[in-house]
C-alpha cells in the first residue's frame, strides 16, 4: 500500500498525543484517588467506576480517529488494468524448417494453434497486427482490434525458404510506426508498443539482427522473443535429412538489448503458456488505486462503536 498525500500521516502523532494525555490524566486521577487513607471515606467520594470498559471505549474511539487521519493521506494500491492504445506486432516464423516433427504435430501447426491462443488472452483494446517472415518479412494484418481478422490471417499462414529476423524486426517497427502516425494524432506521448518475435532458426538473409537491434532501441519497442524448437529437430529435403535446431543465443540477445524478454518452448504447450505469460505483461499495465473510503467508513463505523459503548457504560461520550 502507498500513500498519495502522505504528510497526512503526521496528523497521527496529534492521536498519540491524544492517547498520551488520556494516560495521564489516568495516572493522575489514580495518585489523587491514593491520598485518602481512609478506604470507606474513598469509597463514599469516588464513585465506582466502569473500570477497563471506560478505557475500551476510549481506546475504539482514538482507532476510529486514526482510521480517518489514515484517509487523509489517500492511501492506495496496486491494481491491474488492461492497456489502452498499445500496439503489439507479431511477428512468427514461417521458414520450412518450421516443418519439423519435433513438437507434435509439427512446429508450423503447435505455432499456429498458440499464436491463436495469443490473439485471445490480449484485451480487446490493444492494436494487434501480424507480420510473417521467411526470406523476405510481410505484414499479414496492420495493428487492429479486429481479433478474427488476426485469427484468420494465423490460419492462412504458408511456409517458405530462409529466415530473415532482422528483416522481421524492422518490418515491425515500420507497420508501428505507420499505424501510430495516424493514431497518436495530437497525442502529446506516443502508445507503448512492443514486438513478440517467434522463431526457431538462424538469419540467414536480410539485414543482420545487430541492426535490427539498433533500430528496435532507436525506436523505443522492446522486442520480446520466443526460441521455438528443440536441438534434435530436423527436415528431410529431397531425401536428405537436415538438422534444425534452434538458435537461442541470437533471440536471447535481441530480447536482452532491446528490454524484451526471452522464453524458450519445446512443446506446443510450452508455446501457449509463454503466450499467456506475454499477454499478461503486455496487455495489462498497475494503476494505483484510491481506496481511502474504506478508512473513512471503517474509521466512522468504529468511531460510533467507541462512542456509543462510553455513553452505555460511562454516561460519557469519552
Amino acid at each position: 500500500m502507498t500513500f498519495q498525500a502522505p504528510l497526512w500521516l503526521l496528523a497521527l502523532l496529534l492521536v498519540a498525543a491524544l492517547v498520551a494525555v488520556y494516560v495521564v490524566l489516568q495516572l493522575r486521577r489514580k495518585a489523587y484517588a491514593a491520598r485518602f487513607t481512609n478506604v470507606a471515606l474513598l469509597g463514599s467520594l469516588v464513585p465506582k467506576r466502569p473500570g477497563w470498559k471506560r478505557h475500551l471505549a476510549f481506546g475504539i474511539v482514538a482507532l476510529g480517529l486514526a482510521a480517518l487521519v489514515v484517509s487523509l493521506a489517500v492511501p492506495s494500491t496496486e491494481v491491474r488494468v488492461p492497456r489502452e492504445r498499445a500496439t503489439v506486432i507479431m511477428a512468427v516464423d514461417v521458414s520450412l524448417s518450421m516443418q519439423a516433427t519435433d513438437i507434435a504435430p509439427d512446429r508450423f501447426q503447435a505455432m499456429q494453434t498458440a499464436a491463436k491462443e495469443f490473439v485471445d488472452v490480449l484485451p480487446e483494446r490493444i492494436n494487434l497486427g501480424l507480420v510473417s517472415f521467411a526470406g523476405t518479412a510481410t505484414t499479414v494484418v496492420p495493428p487492429t482490434t479486429d481479433r478474427a481478422q488476426v485469427a484468420g490471417a494465423i490460419d492462412n499462414l504458408d511456409l517458405a525458404e530462409a529466415t530473415a529476423i532482422g528483416e522481421a524486426v524492422f518490418t515491425s517497427l515500420s507497420a508501428i510506426e505507420n499505424f501510430q502516425s495516424s493514431l497518436d494524432a495530437g497525442e502529446e506521448e506516443a502508445a507503448p508498443a512492443r514486438i513478440v518475435l517467434l522463431s526457431d532458426g538462424y538469419n540467414t538473409v536480410g539485414r543482420e539482427d545487430t541492426q535490427a537491434i539498433d533500430a528496435a532501441r532507436a525506436a523505443g519497442v522492446p522486442v520480446s522473443t520466443i526460441a521455438f524448437g528443440t536441438d534434435y529437430g530436423t527436415l528431410d529435403l529431397d531425401g536428405e535429412t537436415v538438422p534444425v535446431p534452434v538458435d537461442r543465443s541470437t533471440l536471447e540477445e535481441i530480447a536482452d538489448s532491446t528490454g524484451g524478454s526471452y522464453s524458450e518452448a519445446a512443446s506446443a504447450a510450452e508455446l501457449e503458456q509463454v503466450y499467456e505469460d506475454l499477454g499478461s505483461q503486455i496487455g495489462y499495465t498497475t494503476e494505483p488505486q484510491d481506496v481511502s473510503y474504506w478508512f473513512v467508513r471503517g474509521g466512522v463505523l468504529v468511531l460510533l462503536i467507541g462512542v456509543v459503548l462510553s455513553l452505555l457504560w460511562t454516561n460519557r461520550l469519552v
